[in-house]
């Protein structure tokens, strides 16, 4: 199989999975108690007009698929609808939220890729005592939730020490990434964890490979058979981890979001969860799920270009 047939064929399967998943999303907000009408209300009676009027402005007398489909060519076409907590656009409100979200997740992200990967691969090469502190600190770091983690580090060196804003998420560029600071290591701490025990394992196993041992009997330096034998052969299986480790950081915004008090997207969707802002929710959870999607479908097309043992289409999904 050629490399644009197998990407076309990743990018129908995401467009068929990603509309199966809409109807989830749809049908899930559909069988949730209570409706847009009896939250605007607020336990309040109304006149038959005004709830005539309210059923009209959301639809909510048409059949489910109906409601369904309307909703679903609306998104084609940008539309997510209207929130009823904001009473404003709810592409609106994620246009002026998803950036910091999105800052906050790649900083992570970069943190989570440069330690994890370089503690995982010190614990593999150094093993004895270093191998044995990084395993007791990595198991630490994957024992603490990040809303624990957020609360630790914003105490220590918000409160105490002064060093960074204990909430808000910044005016400009530095000024968000300054705030983000905090957010970005408790988002990540869990991470780290994981991706040096993923990196440390694959690694052990590469060193004992027949290749790795022929490369050390023709005098290759130990330098090169770790960065071009060991180290290359393991990124294979860090790469699978990628879809698992974007969606942790995407879910998990919502508790750093909420403790740093920060505008973005997982703040929103906790408040409209809260609010029952269907539509609102609707948008963030198909989103999020768009998300993942793409970082999976990444992660199919590049696995094969930087592990040759991998062929193209032997890997239907990342994990």
């Amino acid at each position: 199989m050629n490399f644009l047939r197998f990407a076309v064929r990743r990018v129908a399967e995401m467009a068929a999975t990603l509309l199966g998943a809409s109807f989830v999303v749809f049908g899930a907000m559909y069988l949730a108690p209570g409706n847009p009408a009896s939250f605007l209300l607020s336990g309040r009676s109304a006149s038959p007009e005004a709830l005539a009027s309210i059923n009209a402005q959301y639809h909510l007398d048409d059949p489910f698929f109906v409601r369904y489909l309307r909703w679903l060519g609306d998104i084609v076409q940008g539309d997510f609808g209207r929130s009823i907590t904001y009473r404003t656009d709810v592409s609106r409100l994620l246009a002026d939220r998803l950036p910091t979200t999105l800052l906050l997740v790649v900083m992570a992200l970069v943190v989570v890729a440069v330690i994890g990967l370089a503690l995982g691969r010190l614990s593999a090469v150094r093993g004895g005592g270093t191998d044995s502190a990084i395993l007791i600190g990595t198991t630490l770091a994957v024992g603490t939730p990040s809303f624990v983690a957020a609360v630790l580090l914003q105490g220590l060196f918000a409160v105490n020490l002064g060093w960074f804003p204990s909430s808000g998420s910044g005016d400009g560029f530095l000024d968000k990434v300054w705030h983000l600071t905090l957010p970005a290591i408790a988002l990540a701490l869990y991470l780290i964890g994981m991706l040096a025990r993923v990196t440390r394992s694959a690694m052990l196993e590469a060193l004992d490979s027949e290749h790795v041992t022929v490369a050390r009997s023709r005098g290759v330096p130990e330098r090169h058979v770790i960065s071009r034998h060991v180290f290359r052969n393991s990124l294979g299986t860090v790469l699978t981890t990628g879809g698992l480790i974007v969606s942790t950081l995407l879910v998990c915004t919502i508790l750093v979001e909420t403790a740093f008090s920060i505008g973005g997207v997982g703040q929103l969707l906790e408040l409209s969860t809260t609010t029952k802002d269907f539509p609102t929710v609707q948008a963030i959870s198909l989103i999020i799920v768009a998300l993942f999607m793409t970082v999976n479908l990444i992660v199919d097309l590049v696995l094969p270009l930087v592990d040759p043992r991998i062929t193209l289409g032997s890997r239907s999904s990342s994990v």
